[in-house]
């Protein structure tokens, strides 16, 4: 009762609000009926794209830049974090910041000027981004956008000359996915989709613990986004312009994989040494969100076109299998009134590992290790990426500091000329499991090819660097940690 309270009383308080922007940005067109089903017919043909390779970026280690010059674009939820974390760090010059919205803008900039950074502003209208992208004076640019605006503006940068991380995902159509492909190849520059998960502390044991073969062979890996979001999606103040309750009201599938598929497939190896081969998904029905849109538009009109809107089901499960046979599951939830859960589970013949939603444990055989057991576990196997910067990320913030590990480590890699841990072909891999799941589950859970993005040099690709043999030098400048 006291759960349905709170919940009434949080969805009540939506219709209250006024939306501040509405309908300005039209440059980049939401996802429609219309053109979402388009998409559904070439998925399959997509899926199963032949291509030579370009060049291969698995591994690519661009020119090292002892000063980082560093653009910013989307300073609504998750932009600010970044700025924030990339001016605690050495050899980071921010530089220019641009948000549609000018006071969002403002605020990040008035944030930073304590630690000595001035950026010159782009706003006001919808090319802004653009004029940011063009300068000469930039080696790096972050988006963090709504999804649809990720690719065409990664695309865009990388055409000038830029490295890009962009938020998650990276893409929301295979169209998308291969672009981002192609751009890193043809111009060299990195793409990285910012999957700050493969960088929380548990999941970095277990992938040190399965390269060392702790777990033997992995056999099962399972993740997965189950975050009620219902309140957030139905606010008029949480996502500009509602675009992630229209993301969710007319896309049917597994719309978030990233944050859990990430981790699991960097302790598989996959697109260095094995690869995703076919998925399956299934997806329950809307429970939530159109009652929630009709309750809301008895007394406020705004919510009125939200109703009966092909809102996707309030779970959905997919289920992948590798080119070794390994199989994973993930699954999508931010509607229901779960705990929150990655779920972040390891199975090999040895041994296994489950973080959520309690305590990561892990277990030998058929029993969970001990206390005691589990701190030795960890004294051994604690990747040296924690050991060295664990405290501090944990003392800067950012979901318990692994925001501010990735942060560090991307800086790292791009002062010290190394290859990023992750590439653009994760980021292309990991978000086409949105669109490849919107065809099954349109096509009652038919299974559907995915994509080799690397073009079969996952064959030979190289993992991540996990001891920091080279670089792992960049310093914190520790009087601007609040």
């Amino acid at each position: 009762m006291k759960s349905n309270r709170r919940n009434f009383l949080k969805l009540g308080g939506l219709a209250g609000f006024s939306l501040v922007g509405a309908n300005i940005l039209k440059a980049i067109e939401s996802p429609t009926s219309k053109n979402i089903n388009s998409n559904l017919d070439s998925i399959r043909d997509q899926a199963v794209k032949q291509r030579s390779q370009i060049f291969n970026m698995c591994g690519y280690a661009a020119p090292k830049l002892d000063s980082i010059r560093v653009g910013f674009i989307g300073l609504g939820n998750r932009g600010p974090s970044h700025v924030s974390n990339l001016s605690l760090i050495e050899g980071v010059d921010i530089k220019a910041l641009c948000d549609i919205l000018p006071e969002k803008a403002e605020k990040t900039k008035k944030s930073i000027e304590g630690a000595g950074f001035a950026p010159e502003i782009y706003t006001g209208n919808v090319d802004a981004w653009k004029k940011l992208c063009e300068r000469e004076d930039l080696d790096l640019i972050y988006i963090a956008t709504p999804w649809n605006m990720h690719t065409p503006m990664a695309v865009y940068a990388m055409e000038q000359g830029k490295h890009v991380c962009i938020e998650v995902p990276a893409a929301t159509t295979l169209e998308e996915c291969w672009q981002l492909v192609e751009t890193s190849e043809r111009t060299r520059k990195h793409c990285m989709m910012m999957e700050n998960c493969c960088y929380d502390f548990f999941e970095l044991l277990t992938l040190n613990m399965a390269r060392q073969g702790f777990f033997g062979e992995i056999v099962h890996g399972e993740g997965a986004y189950i975050h009620n979001l219902l309140g957030s999606n139905f606010s008029k103040t949480v996502y500009w312009d509602m675009w992630r309750l229209r993301e969710n009201a007319d896309r049917r599938g597994n719309l978030y994989p990233t944050h859990g598929l990430g981790p699991v497939c960097q302790v598989m190896g996959i697109n260095r040494g094995d690869k995703l081969d076919y998925l399956v998904s299934m997806m329950s029905k809307d429970f939530l969100m159109n009652e929630t849109a009709k309750k809301l538009a008895v007394s406020d009109g705004f919510y009125r076109p939200y109703v009966d809107r092909p809102y996707r089901g309030n779970m959905t499960t997919s289920t992948i299998r590798t080119s070794s046979g390994r199989t994973i599951m993930v699954q999508h939830d931010v509607t229901s009134p779960n705990v929150y859960s990655r779920i972040h589970k390891v199975s090999g013949t040895k041994g296994s590992a489950l973080k959520y939603p309690l305590p990561g444990k892990i277990s030998v055989e058929d029993n969970w290790v001990s206390e005691e057991e589990y701190k030795a576990i960890e004294e051994k196997y604690t990747p040296e990426i924690i050991k060295r910067i664990g405290v501090i990320a944990k003392q800067v913030g950012g979901h318990g500091g692994m925001d501010f590990l990735m942060d560090w480590r991307t800086i790292d890699c791009l002062h010290n000329g190394l290859a990023l841990d992750q590439d653009v072909y994760d980021a292309a891999l990991w978000s086409s499991i949105a669109p490849l799941s919107e065809w099954s589950v349109a096509n009652r859970s038919n299974s559907i090819d995915i994509p080799d993005f690397t073009s079969g040099s996952w064959k030979s690709n190289l993992p991540i660097d996990l001891l920091l043999e080279k670089g792992g030098n960049t310093g914190i400048v520790q009087k601007n940690i609040k």
